[in-house]
């Protein structure tokens, strides 16, 4: 199974990095242009971008592993009209001496099975992990 994993040093706290992952305010400080967010198992989230033709694009999915100050598991839903349908999402966050380690695996969905989606995908990771680092650190 095609995925995309990445990790990223952040200098702030653990809890500080979990917050970015589990608030709407958290989504939008770096990722998302809209989001709503339940942090808890089971929960809804739903973030809004702006698509590739200027047009609101939402990314609907479910939490299903939340583990405070830890992991995060999102499975985005397959009828969701974002490129990530039908794909899982898994946060890891532990402490590297005095930063905050957070890995990053994205999997499943036939986006990932497209050599030129995927790289396109990582890219937006790449992209956003260092957005997310950038607004933490600037706290």
């Amino acid at each position: 199974m095609a995925a995309i994993r990445q990790q990223i040093n952040i200098a702030a706290p653990q809890r500080t990095v979990w917050n970015a992952l589990t608030t709407a305010e958290g989504w939008t400080s770096w990722w998302a242009d809209e989001a709503r967010f339940e942090a808890r198992e089971g929960g809804r989230i739903v973030l809004t971008t702006e698509g590739d033709d200027g047009n609101p694009v939402e990314e609907r999915g479910i939490c299903h592993e939340i583990k405070p100050t830890r992991r995060l598991e999102i499975t985005w839903d397959n009828t969701s009209p974002a490129k990530t349908k039908g794909t899982r999402l898994q946060f890891t966050i532990s402490r590297d001496g005095d930063e905050t380690r957070l890995a990053m695996v994205h999997s499943g969905g036939g986006v990932l099975d497209d050599e030129a989606a995927r790289d396109a995908l990582e890219k937006e990771w790449r992209n956003g992990l260092r957005s997310l680092r950038e607004t933490l650190e600037q706290k």
